[in-house]
């Protein structure tokens, strides 16, 4: 019997798709600060909003493998119409991040009949502008 597999390398990912931008960049122990303030950023945006949008949708497509990665993925995501420098800064964490974590994630098969369910509001009153949840 063939078993059909997807699992996503993400050393692979990373030296593939980002190897111009982040080839000299240090690991990172984890993802983004605790308390970031990126949705008050008013900082410079950033030049090439293509680049950011680029970098984020490889993190999205990451993310679904590496479940650590869903808080800042989700965050860094909010400002796709209008990103920062602080927002570059952030997501080019999030890669150092990854680059100090290979081979971790999750692997996922067409055999398997694994059904997961959670639900966490770790992210309660945290909007700066809104003080209500971002994630639910």
């Amino acid at each position: 019997m063939l078993m059909v597999c997807f699992c996503v390398n993400i050393n692979t990912l990373l030296i593939s798709s980002l190897r111009r931008l982040f080839w000299g960049a240090k690991p990172a122990s984890f993802p983004m600060e605790q308390n970031h303030t990126l949705a008050l950023a008013k900082g410079a945006e950033v030049r090439d909003p293509e680049r950011y949008h680029y970098l984020v949708g490889r993190l999205i497509c990451i993310a679904f493998t590496c479940p650590d990665l869903a808080y800042s993925v989700h965050i860094l995501a909010q400002f796709m119409q209008c990103p920062r420098q602080i927002h570059w800064d952030a997501a080019v964490r999030v890669v150092c991040y990854l680059k100090g974590t290979p081979g971790q994630g999750l692997l996922l098969t067409s055999a398997c009949d694994l059904s997961l369910t959670s639900w966490c509001d770790s992210d309660w009153a945290s909007c700066p502008l809104t003080c209500s949840s971002l994630t639910g």
